[in-house]
C-alpha cells in the first residue's frame, strides 16, 4: 500500500484528468484477478467482487489531485508541476486497495464494488458515477477521509449531517466610471462593493440563529484599472456553506435582497449568480452502526472519535448517500510528535500508518455489512 500510495502521490492529475492514475489502479486490480470496468479518462475504475451472492456493497476513493505547488520535501513528492495530492486521496485509494487485496484473498459472502471516482474535488464526479448505472442493486456504499484533526488509530463515526452543503456566488456591481477628482459625476463600484461586503456580513451575524452554522465567505474581489480612475464595475465571489436546507434558502435570498436594495440605493445595477454545490452528507443511521462495529473492530473503543460538530466542509460522496444508504466516517492521519496540517496545505502529508487503519476498517466494513444484510435486507 504505501507503494502504490507514493506513486499515486507523485504523479497528480486534477479532477477528469486521472488516466495515468486510472492506469495505476487497474494494473493492481489486474494483479489481484479483480475484473473492473474503465471507460477512458474522466471515468471511474470499478472493481468488482461477485460471489455470487444478491447482496452487494460498494467501498468508494477519489483519484483526482488538487492545482498548487508541493511544498513537503517527500523524497515522492510532486513530479507534476502545479498539481498536489493535498487532500490525502492518494491514501484512500491506496486503503480500497488494500482492502480488495484482502477481500479478494479471503473472499466474503456477498459482492463487493471498488469504486475509484474521478473528480471529486471540482465537478462532482460522484454523480457521473451515478448516471452511469454500475451502483444499481448497491445496498449500501462506504468512504472516508484522512484528517490531522485525528492521530492515527483514531476513527471517527457519526450518525446524520457531518458536512455542510456548499454553494459558490459570483456578484458584479455596474456602476459608472469616471475621474477620481470628479467623484460626484460617477457611480463608484469600489464602494458600493465595498458596502455590500459589510452588508453580507450581518447575513449570519444576524439574521441567523447561531446555533445553525452557517458561513459566507468573500473570497475574490477584483475592480479598478488605475489608481485616479473611478471603478466602473467590481466583481466579488464567494461561498455559502451550512447545514440545513432552510438557512441556506435564507441565505441565497439575502444575497439578492441585499444587492437589488445597495443597486437602488446608489443607482447601480448588481447582479447575483448563484451557483449550487454538493448537499450535505448524511450518514443513514443502520448503515453508521455498522460502520461504528467495524471501526471499533479495528481501533477498539479508545480509538473511536465523536463528532463535536458537521464539518463545514462539502463533499460529494453526499450524492451517492442521496440514492443509497451508506456512511462517511474520517481517518486519524496526524503522527503523534506533529503539529495540525490542514486539507490543501502545500505542507499537507499524513502518516502512512493510516493505510493499514483504513485498509482493514473497508475490509471489516464490508464484511460486516453484507453479514448483516444476509440476516436482516436492507
Amino acid at each position: 500500500m504505501v507503494e502504490i500510495r507514493r506513486a499515486l502521490h507523485r504523479h497528480p492529475e486534477l479532477a477528469f484528468e486521472e488516466e495515468h492514475t486510472a492506469g495505476v489502479i487497474i494494473e493492481e486490480l489486474d494483479r489481484l484477478g479483480i475484473p473492473y470496468s474503465y471507460s477512458g479518462k474522466g471515468s471511474a475504475v470499478i472493481g468488482r467482487l461477485r460471489e455470487r451472492h444478491e447482496v452487494t456493497v460498494a467501498l468508494r476513493a477519489e483519484m483526482d489531485a488538487l492545482p498548487g505547488a508541493e511544498n513537503t520535501d517527500l523524497p515522492f513528492a510532486s513530479s507534476i508541476e502545479g498539481k498536489m495530492h493535498a487532500c490525502g486521496h492518494d491514501a484512500h485509494m491506496a486503503m480500497v486497495l488494500g482492502a480488495a487485496a484482502v477481500l479478494a484473498q479471503s473472499p466474503p459472502e456477498g459482492n463487493v464494488l471498488f469504486v475509484f471516482q474521478p473528480a471529486e474535488e471540482r465537478g462532482g464526479g460522484a454523480r457521473v458515477v451515478l448516471k452511469s448505472g454500475e451502483l444499481e442493486g448497491v445496498a449500501a456504499i462506504f468512504g472516508g477521509h484522512v484528517t490531522h484533526h485525528y492521530r492515527v488509530g483514531e476513527i471517527m463515526v457519526a450518525e446524520g449531517v457531518i458536512t455542510a452543503q456548499s454553494d459558490r456566488f459570483t456578484i458584479r456591481v455596474q456602476g459608472r466610471g469616471g475621474h477620481g477628482a470628479r467623484p460626484h459625476e460617477a457611480t463608484d463600484a469600489v464602494v458600493i462593493a465595498g458596502m455590500l461586503i459589510t452588508a453580507i456580513q450581518t447575513l449570519v451575524s444576524r439574521e441567523i440563529n447561531p446555533i445553525y452554522p452557517s458561513v459566507v465567505t468573500i473570497g475574490r474581489v477584483e475592480a479598478g484599472s488605475a489608481p485616479n480612475v473611478i471603478a466602473e464595475t467590481a466583481l466579488l465571489q464567494g461561498s455559502i456553506r451550512t447545514t440545513l436546507t432552510e438557512v441556506r434558502a435564507h441565505l441565497h435570498a439575502g444575497l439578492e435582497r441585499m444587492a437589488k436594495a445597495l443597486g437602488e440605493l446608489h443607482n447601480a445595477r448588481i447582479s447575483v449568480d448563484i451557483e449550487p454545490g454538493y448537499p450535505p452528507v448524511v450518514n443513514s443511521r443502520r448503515e453508521a452502526e455498522i460502520c461504528y462495529r467495524a471501526a471499533r473492530e479495528v481501533v477498539g473503543g479508545e480509538g473511536l472519535m465523536k463528532m463535536d460538530h458537521p464539518s463545514m466542509g462539502s463533499e460529494d460522496f453526499s450524492y451517492y448517500l442521496d440514492e443509497i444508504p451508506g456512511c462517511y466516517v474520517r481517518f486519524g492521519a496526524r503522527r503523534l510528535e506533529h503539529e495540525y496540517i490542514p486539507l490543501h496545505s502545500p505542507e499537507f502529508d499524513i502518516d502512512e500508518a493510516v493505510l493499514n487503519v483504513g485498509a482493514s476498517y473497508f475490509d471489516a466494513v464490508a464484511r460486516s455489512a453484507l453479514a448483516e444484510y444476509r440476516e436482516s435486507p436492507p
